[in-house]
């Protein structure tokens, strides 16, 4: 069903012809020919049969240049962690993002650089940078955290804390600092 437009246009198309579509992490503008007329869409909804997760309806929402949509966008991450490469782990809190746009303006996917992402930090999504659309997720959800291995979270002593613990082994006064 394409809606949007004028009025609702009900139409058939075989299931395989929708597999790209569907089954992919990417937002994608289509062009519907129905009976000979091009029209412009995004997929708004999506339903299987609850057995054979056969696709038995898909919604699209008919564009139109001047005016924005909303939809989710895929979040794709790019870059090395520090934190991670120090033994952290990466969670991904967020893999879509709901954004507003025109439909020339709605990207593909928005990209999250994690190159200064270290043990106990995250990135927020008021710091992903906005060109000529706009994320409607709150500003202050995490994208992705950097958490802190276990072996490493009891770890709080410094280099300070560890020779004055070798000193009074060793029978000696710690130095008042």
């Amino acid at each position: 069903m394409l809606y949007g437009g004028d009025e609702q246009i009900h139409f058939y198309a075989p299931m395989i012809l929708f597999r790209e579509l569907v089954y992919t992490d990417e937002a994608h503008f289509v062009n519907l020919n129905i009976e000979g007329t091009e029209y412009k869409a995004i997929m708004q909804d999506l339903q299987f049969h609850p057995v054979s997760e056969v696709i038995l309806h898909v919604d699209f929402l008919q564009l139109f240049e001047g005016k924005p949509i909303k939809m989710n966008v895929p979040v794709h991450f790019e870059g090395d962690a520090p934190g991670v490469t120090k033994g952290g782990t990466l969670i991904k809190k967020r893999r879509y993002l709901s954004v507003k746009a025109l439909p020339k303006d709605m990207p593909e996917y928005i990209t999250v650089n994690l190159s200064k992402l270290d043990f106990g930090k995250a990135i927020k999504v008021g710091e992903i940078e906005e060109k000529n659309f706009e994320i409607l997720d709150t500003k202050i959800a995490s994208v992705a955290v950097v958490e802190i291995p276990r072996a490493l979270r009891g770890k709080t002593t410094t280099a300070e804390e560890e020779e004055a613990e070798e000193a009074v082994a060793e029978g000696e006064a710690p130095a008042e600092g």
